[in-house]
């Protein structure tokens, strides 16, 4: 009588048997398709736009489909801009308030959020997301009636509170204000982004480390300071490193809002590429600008391109 054949073992791992996994070219090919279809549809857009950033392209050339090379001259024209540098450092400005706010209201949500029991973390955490999945524009619409000059609930609100002369207060009445109210909203829309992934972070921080910190006498700011800070580095590196070039490339939040007005005083740089091209009808400069906003950008975060490889290096076995 034959014996039952016996069930197929299951193979041994990689390591047992001695065989290495796939190396060499088979990791590259397996993310070459979301490489091509990002360089299609990204690359191709940003080679567009500095082959435009070198031709002389207005209302005429676009009537006529007419290709007119204009070398540097639309570098050179926005460069001898004075307006474009006053853009350039109201672009920082309102960059750098917005990223000092949004981390340190963000980071002290985050560990709010780690404190709280079980129903006040779910409330709270249900607004975050409600806040931050609401869409741009109708966000910044809101805010437009809340601001505005006649029906807006600010002012009301202030009147409320004691406040005299704010009837009918023109809150966009300057490039500061207008810049002011768009950090509001472009703060508020961003906070959950870090809050929540803080949280997430913190989860996996063993209580035991905060007991014994505690018991030794340490205080909220040294836990912060001594444990989680180090802990959390490549969350706060990350994260600053993304809300830099999501607050640098702000546009609708801005314009939106007032338009870069009043007389062109809000205006950052997205919005003056965006005035330029269709507004004035200036393709070739407004392309120059979005390239050199591109460059500044990168020269700007080259800074943090070092401390990211340096903790990856820092993190390597």
């Amino acid at each position: 009588m034959t014996p039952p054949a016996r069930a197929a073992e299951p193979a041994a791992p990689a390591a047992a048997t001695g065989r290495r996994l796939p190396t060499g070219w088979l990791p590259y090919l397996l993310i070459a398709p979301a490489v091509l279809s990002l360089g299609l549809v990204l690359g191709w857009a940003l080679l567009r736009n500095v082959l435009i950033s070198f031709q002389e392209f207005g209302r005429r050339q676009l009537i006529s489909r007419t290709t007119e090379w204009a070398g540097f001259d639309n570098y050179v024209e926005v460069l001898n801009n004075p307006r474009f540098w006053d853009t350039l450092v109201r672009t920082f400005v309102f960059m750098a308030v917005n990223v000092v706010l949004i981390m340190v209201l963000g980071t002290l949500i985050g560990l709010l959020l780690n404190r709280l029991g079980g129903k006040m973390r779910l409330t709270l955490s249900i607004a975050l997301v409600m806040a931050w999945a609401m869409p741009i524009i109708p966000s910044t619409v809101l805010f437009s009636w809340i601001f505005h000059t006649q029906y807006g609930l600010m002012n009301w609100f202030m009147g409320v509170l004691g406040f005299t002369g704010f009837d009918q207060h023109n809150w966009f009445g300057t490039g500061t204000s207008t810049l002011a109210i768009a950090t509001l909203l472009i703060v508020w829309m961003s906070i959950p982004f870090v809050a929540l992934n803080l949280y997430a972070g913190l989860t996996t921080i063993g209580g035991e480390i905060y007991e014994a910190a505690r018991m030794d006498g340490a205080s909220a700011w040294r836990i912060f300071r001594s444990i989680i800070l180090p802990i959390m580095k490549p969350f706060f590196l990350i994260t600053t490193f993304l809300e830099i070039i999501w607050v640098f490339k702000a546009f609708a939040q801005v314009y939106a809002l007032n338009g870069g007005g009043p007389s062109r005083a809000s205006e950052t740089l997205p919005v003056m590429a965006y005035i330029e091209g269709m507004g004035q009808q200036q393709f070739g400069a407004a392309a120059a600008i979005s390239v050199l906003t591109l460059l500044i950008l990168l020269g700007a975060m080259s800074y943090y391109f070092h401390l990211i490889l340096k903790q990856e290096k820092e993190q390597q076995p």
